[in-house]
């Protein structure tokens, strides 16, 4: 399932050519990232011990990565001990990944395909994660419930976005430079986002929408992390917010929800 373009939809077929295109800037990155000793979030780099995002107990676990890339989450989790599948829309991104898993000594399924659509059984997972992946890839308004579906009761969804006041303040022109001190764009139907420069399509909700979606996907919310890096994390992102913005507001977040049974 996911292999034939012409059966996906149109954000989906957009955002995989795009990232077949954009995979080789991201390799490097990945590499990195499987041989990093502990994990680390978001384009700040925050360690997972300042943060807190995974659970505290991943050992012996079923998780799923929704929107892989490289797969570099899954390796932090498949040390701890979680048996771990993932899924990615981009064949070239799956392809880095493969050879990573070569390289490290570490065996998880790889799925080609979209995220809005797992051709996997219901309630097979405990944990279902995604960093940048279909957290802001795939329609939340898919995804979402599809993630209810693949998680057993007590299941925990985990996912990172860019923070929702960096949505509205970021120019629509990546020269026009980073997030700056006044809104550029309205908060209420927040939802597709595309930009002049870019060939692919974003998606992003305002705070009580993700709320209201999450609850009637038949989740509770558990927590909202807004990312806050320290005095002297750097970035490649350096285009999307600066350091002191990062530091005055959450560029990015992280939302936790918990399967109802």
């Amino acid at each position: 399932m996911g292999t034939d373009l012409d059966d996906l939809p149109e954000h989906v077929r957009r955002n995989r050519e795009s990232w077949d295109r954009a995979a080789p800037e991201y390799v490097a990155a990945g590499e990195a990232s499987w041989a990093a000793s502990e994990p680390s979030w978001g384009i700040w780099g925050v360690p997972e011990s300042e943060l807190h995002l995974l659970p505290e107990v991943v050992a012996g676990r079923d998780a799923i990565e929704l929107g892989c890339g490289t797969a570099y989450v899954s390796a932090w989790l498949a040390r701890r001990g979680a048996r771990v599948t993932v899924i990615d829309n981009s064949p070239a991104q799956l392809e880095t990944a493969r050879r990573l898993q070569r390289e490290h000594g570490l065996e998880f399924p790889l799925l080609l395909g979209n995220a809005e659509q797992v051709p996997l059984a219901d309630a097979s997972f405990d944990l279902a994660i995604s960093e940048y992946g279909a957290s802001i890839w795939a329609d939340p308004y898919r995804w979402v419930p599809e993630a209810a579906r693949l998680l057993r009761p007590g299941g925990e969804l985990i996912f990172l976005v860019n923070g929702t006041l960096m949505m509205l303040t970021i120019p629509d022109l990546e020269a026009d430079g980073p997030a700056g001190d006044r809104l550029l764009r309205p908060y209420f139907g927040m939802h597709r986002f595309e930009w002049p420069d870019e060939t692919g399509v974003e998606f992003h909700l305002g705070y009580g929408a993700w709320v209201r979606l999450l609850r009637t996907s038949g989740f509770e919310v558990t927590d909202l992390l807004e990312v806050r890096p320290g005095p002297e994390a750097t970035t490649r992102y350096g285009h999307l917010a600066t350091l002191e913005w990062s530091r005055s507001w959450p560029c990015e977040e992280v939302w936790k929800a918990r399967r109802l049974g």
